[in-house]
Formats: structure tokens, sequence, C-alpha cells
């Protein structure tokens, strides 16, 4: 990317975005054969990754899709999500706001203008706009 002249803003945040899609599909699927491709056009990258298997782990943020990407306030930007969180600790924190993983997805929702996934008997692409 930076031999495409991307900022280096930029060229972290599609670092990051590769490094959570790719992550997911090692620990979410199956299969073990996983492409990534960067795909630059005028004024955005789309990071592709794809793999072989299908299998989708619940309560992971839903792609975003045009209509959500401006939700009103308060209202997350992705199709789903895992909804309120329960306090579990004495002292009033929540134990999953303090878990090691479980949020690449919404990582992604963030840094990205937009993403999302294609499934076909193949496998699975999951996609993002930076």
């Amino acid at each position: 990317m930076r031999s495409w002249g991307e900022p280096d803003e930029r060229v972290e945040t599609a670092a990051l975005v590769v490094t959570e899609l790719v992550t997911n599909a090692v620990e979410h699927t199956a299969g073990r054969r996983i492409r990534c491709r960067l795909v630059r056009t005028p004024g955005r990258v789309r990071i592709c990754v794809w793999n072989r298997g299908r299998r989708h782990a619940p309560g992971l943020p839903g792609p975003r899709s045009p209509q959500s990407a401006n939700p009103p306030a308060g209202e997350p930007h992705g199709a789903g999500g895992p909804g309120p969180v329960a306090l579990d600790g004495i002292d009033g924190f929540s134990l999953a706001s303090v878990a090691e993983d479980g949020r690449g997805l919404m990582l992604v929702d963030m840094l990205a203008t937009r993403w999302g996934t294609r499934t076909s008997v193949s496998g699975r692409l999951v996609w993002a706009d930076i």
C-alpha cells in the first residue's frame, strides 16, 4: 500500500483490519486455506479475505449495510451483536469487557466504511472497505 502512495494512517488501518479478518478465518472455520487480497480503487482500498470454511460464530456483529452506515444515535453499526452485557464482577465491571478476544469484527466495523460477507458452496469471503 505504501508503494501505491497510500497515507500511513490508511496502511496502519489496513494492517489491523487484515489481522482481524485473517484471525477470524483461522479461528472460526474448519478449513485452513485462506487467501487475502487488497484491491485499490479511487478513494478506497478493499480488503478481501477468503477461506474454505463457512461456519460463522454466533453473537458476532453482522456486516454493515449501506442503510446502516449512519445509524440513529445509540444504535449499533452492525446488523447484530452481543446485545446487553451483564455485570458479573463485584466491582460492577463486566467480565466480557476485559476478555482478550471477541472484538475483531467490532474493530472492523469501527474502522471500515463498509464491510460484508459472501458465502458460497466453496467458502466465505469477508471484505472491508477502508
